[in-house]
């Protein structure tokens, strides 16, 4: 693995991947930097799954290619194995082992495996040692799962919708944690889930997918600095807009259109027209909108394989 901090935690270049006729994911390109807490978001078979998979090394791509610190995922060395996490969403244990189980089979498999932070954490959070999996709690079983992540002391930590099926205060407390271990070493964490408010407060950087397709890349900062709300009166073609239409809601008398534009143009803009209302764009509001528009470059075939036929949109590059 290297050591140059200009190399990015995560890349993807064209990478796809196809499931016998139907592509899960494709032409996805996109650099993560070191360090970055990203948000992975789409609806029910976007391709989340599959492009952490693919991140891991668990698939293989049908077509591109993706990199963990500038090494291919497939690589599957020992020292390029210790470069990912991987916690799924149903925080994969052995019900019959004990908690001291599962940190002796870390240990064993992992050659950066980080005894002291394992045996700290599960004494801080109260968890008995020689209590089986089976018999612990839902929030339980996820931080003995995050645990054994963490103290494989890889670079890159990938979750799959890990607090899926917790509670309110076992999903605070996981997400603390998470955002505590970044903070601490330095941690990328990749985040796929579809609680957007959660993305808001844990997230500097953003992946959306709609269809196996890319929509949306970037630092958060970045995109919502890239995007305006503008109220403008009904009548206003979309053609006289100062940007890029992600998407718009018409009422009797006046429009909510959220534009991709930059400050140049939408001051030139609002200039020229005086009556037009401007406000930032907010992070749900911006991915929900990316959510919304039919999955770029995708063809009506491969939109009914994918998970049904969406309505007609224009296609617009993130």
């Amino acid at each position: 693995m290297t050591d140059n901090a200009s190399v990015p935690a995560l890349r993807a270049d064209r990478l796809g991947k196809r499931y016998g006729h139907a592509w899960g994911l494709r032409d996805c390109t996109f650099a993560v930097p070191a360090g970055a807490v990203v948000g992975l978001v789409g609806p029910n078979g976007a391709g989340k799954t599959t492009l952490l998979a693919l991140t891991v090394g668990l698939l293989a791509p049908t077509e591109g290619r993706v990199a963990v610190f500038g090494e291919p995922s497939r690589a599957h060395t020992a020292s390029t194995l210790a470069r990912v996490s991987y916690l799924a969403q149903d925080h994969p244990l052995y019900r019959g082992f004990t908690v001291a189980d599962m940190l002796h089979l870390g240990r064993s498999m992992n050659p950066g495996w980080d005894q002291a932070l394992a045996r700290g954490r599960i004494d801080a959070l109260g968890i008995p040692l020689r209590r089986k999996i089976k018999e612990l709690s839902g929030g339980q079983q996820a931080q003995v799962s995050l645990t054994m992540a963490l103290a494989k002391r890889a670079p890159l930590l990938a979750l799959d919708e890990p607090v899926a099926s917790l509670d309110p205060i076992a999903r605070l407390d996981f997400m603390r944690d998470v955002l505590a271990a970044s903070a601490d070493t330095g941690l990328t964490v990749i985040i796929a889930s579809h609680v957007i408010s959660e993305l808001e407060r844990l997230c500097d950087w953003l992946l959306v997918l709609n269809g196996g397709r890319l929509q949306l890349a970037g630092a958060v900062d970045d995109l919502l600095a890239a995007h305006t709300v503008l109220t403008v009166p009904r009548q206003t073609p979309d053609a006289d807009l100062p940007g890029r239409r992600i998407s718009r809601t018409d009422s009797d008398r006046h429009s909510t259109v959220l534009v991709a534009v930059d400050g140049g143009r939408l001051a030139a803009a609002r200039s020229r027209q005086p009556g037009w209302q401007a406000e930032p764009a907010g992070f749900e509001q911006l991915v929900l909108a990316y959510l919304r528009r039919p999955p770029l470059g995708v063809t009506a075939a491969e939109r009914a394989l994918v998970g049904g036929a969406r309505p007609a949109g224009e296609a617009v590059a993130p």
